[in-house]
């Protein structure tokens, strides 16, 4: 194919499917070529700047990719949580210098990951803590409250000390009391400690 049938291509299947993400193994089937051949077609797309290489094995569009399109392509079993998703939530007033996932997978050397559109964090918790969204692939903002002290507790942090949270008072208390068993007393204790001025815990 040539770049001109490339750029159709991703468009149409941007605007039909809303799809701006493509693995090796669907660019094959469209290009009917081999593997080589499609490398050496990539590397002078991306070069063109009509795709961009955001994983092994994985492109897409320059522009318009955020870290939920991708997160599925770097580990399927990850979902978005802590100062990352209090952050999107509107409830912390800081801006996040990586994306913080969860896993039930153990990374290896592969814990972090860097992407074109930023820095990937996966820290593998146990089946108690893991609970993978059912919306998506961010976590509600209370379960995030909950993994953001939990996964700063693990480095003898405090999480009041670090940022300042705002709108709790948006968090739904019937979320909080049913996820609060999951965790660490030492956890709820601070998670309590965080509420308790804005919400009258």
């Amino acid at each position: 194919m040539k770049a001109k049938e490339w750029e159709l291509y991703f468009a149409e299947q941007r605007e039909a499917y809303g799809k701006s993400l493509f693995t090796i193994h669907e660019l094959l089937s469209v290009a009917d070529t081999s593997v080589e051949s499609l490398n050496v077609e990539l590397s002078r797309l991306t070069k063109r700047g009509i795709v961009r290489r955001y994983a092994r094995g994985t492109y897409g569009l320059p522009e318009g990719v955020s870290a939920e399109m991708l997160l599925p392509y770097l580990d399927r079993s990850s979902y978005i949580t802590g100062f990352t998703a209090l952050h999107l939530s509107n409830l912390v007033t800081q801006v996040p210098r990586i994306v913080s996932c969860f896993t039930n997978r153990r990374h290896g050397r592969l814990r972090k990951r860097l992407t074109p559109i930023g820095e990937f964090v996966f820290t593998c918790v146990s089946n108690k803590i893991y609970l993978f969204p059912e919306d998506g692939v961010i976590a509600a903002p209370e379960q995030a409250l909950f993994d953001y002290v939990y996964s700063l507790k693990r480095e003898s942090l405090h999480a009041k000390s670090l940022v300042t949270f705002v709108n709790l008072d948006s968090l739904d208390p019937k979320q909080l009391i049913k996820l609060a068993p999951r965790y660490p007393g030492t956890v709820r204790k601070q998670v309590s400690e965080i509420l308790s001025p804005q919400i009258g815990e």
